[in-house]
């Protein structure tokens, strides 16, 4: 396996001007050049899956040491299943339709001008993340399908992985049409090659921060480079009144604890007044056989005695970790507004059997996904149908939700004449 390319002088100017320079010719290649490039990067992948594995021992092993959490380092780790995983992804991102070139719409105007509106490359894409490996590949298949050349910037904590990564991911691309440049990795793990990052006007076209809060805050408040946010995910589950118990306990507990260090995992519950009485005890029993700690309201604290006292902090917590906040509410109303005062516009889910509250609350919630009787866990670009995502947009501006190969795209007019002059 080839090391990574090194460079000399100003590593985040001078990779993204390699990028830049990458991505004419990244938009030019056709979409079976395109899928070609991403088969082989995933087939490169398992090909070198024990040297995955061996640099990404080295993240864990500095992880433990630094006493990183157990969930985020689990968020962290490579196997073999995962591994293959994300040569998966590659492949099923090869299967899906090119969004590139597609006509969104025609006119024909009444002086003769024929004018077609088509989707083209955002151009040059910068993505800063944090201690999840996969997201490389994925951010890397994602937007060379779409033609867009990347610069990648993770967490310090995956920089053994991500080194190893991208450095097969050139190789495989070394063998194909497509130029290994378009793909770049910044290894500097200072903050300051963020910040350069965010001011680098000119040679990226847009930047999309995934990670905690203060990531995102960070890069939203100082970038001058236009940004995607891709938001923290304080998420809750409604159990209205009128929710099964079966279904409530099995939605929550697959919100919480499926996989707790994910943005679109469950922070807290809301349970209905009426509801809660009856079947709380019992949910709350099956929330502490699954390891998880519970921070309630006095009313909660009075059904449940050993949770502990939520307060305003807690509440406005991504804790992604075995944690759940609850709160007893009275009405689907109080359950939008402590959701609207706390939420973070991710995702939100509402369990209940009548459909008229249903219909409120997916009407007046403001968040990317809103859920009747379903995971909040269902909020990703795989599950969507759009193969691997490159984050999930909280904003409303270009794109909301989990974004697939489409939200990588801009627009371009094309307009045909014969001869028109305008008077």
């Amino acid at each position: 396996m080839n090391k990574a390319i090194v460079y000399t002088g100003g590593e985040v100017a001078a990779k993204a001007g390699l990028a830049r320079g990458a991505a004419g010719t990244l938009a030019a290649l056709t979409t079976s050049e395109k899928n070609d490039a991403l088969l082989a990067m995933a087939d490169a992948l398992v090909v070198h899956e024990q040297a995955l594995i061996e640099a990404n021992a080295e993240d864990l092993a500095r992880g433990r040491e630094n006493g990183t959490p157990s969930s985020l380092l689990d968020r962290l780790a490579l196997d073999s299943s995962r591994i293959h995983a994300m040569a998966e992804g590659l492949r099923q991102i090869a299967l899906l339709p090119d969004p590139v070139g597609d006509t969104l719409e025609v006119l024909d105007r009444p002086n003769g001008l024929h004018i077609e509106k088509i989707r083209v490359p955002l151009g040059v894409i910068g993505i800063i993340y944090e201690a999840r490996p996969n997201v490389t590949v994925d951010a890397a298949g994602l937007c060379l399908k779409t033609g867009n050349a990347v610069v990648l910037r993770g967490g310090s904590s995956a920089l053994s992985s991500n080194r190893a990564i991208v450095g097969i991911l050139h190789e495989a691309l070394a063998a194909t049409v497509m130029p290994p440049a378009a793909l770049q990795l910044i290894e500097d793990p200072n903050r300051s090659s963020v910040d350069e990052m965010l001011k680098l006007n000119g040679l990226l076209d847009v930047i999309i921060p995934r990670g905690g809060a203060s990531l995102i805050q960070n890069v939203v408040q100082n970038a001058t480079v236009p940004v995607i946010e891709t938001g923290a995910g304080i998420c809750h589950t409604y159990l209205d009144a009128q929710a099964d118990p079966a279904m409530a306990e099995a939605i929550s507990l697959n919100a919480k604890v499926q996989r707790p260090s994910v943005c679109n995992a469950m922070e807290t519950l809301l349970v209905h007044r009426s509801f809660a009485r009856e079947h709380l005890p019992s949910l709350a029993e099956s929330f502490r056989r699954s390891g998880v700690e519970l921070r309630g309201c006095e009313e909660t604290l009075a059904l449940v005695p050993w949770a502990v006292q939520a307060t305003d902090k807690d509440y406005a917590t991504e804790y992604n970790d075995y944690i759940l906040n609850v709160r007893i509410v009275g009405s689907t109303e109080e359950a939008m507004a402590h959701i609207a005062r706390y939420g973070t516009m991710h995702s939100e889910c509402i369990v209940t059997g009548n459909a008229e509250e249903a219909a409120k609350f997916q009407q007046g919630v403001d968040a990317a996904a809103v859920f009747h009787n379903a995971s909040t866990r269902f909020t990703d670009g795989f599950e969507f149908g759009f193969g691997a995502e490159i984050g999930i947009s909280t904003q409303k501006l270009h794109a909301r939700g989990p974004m697939g190969l489409p939200a990588l795209t801009s627009t371009k007019y094309k307009i045909y004449g014969t001869g028109q002059i305008r008077g």
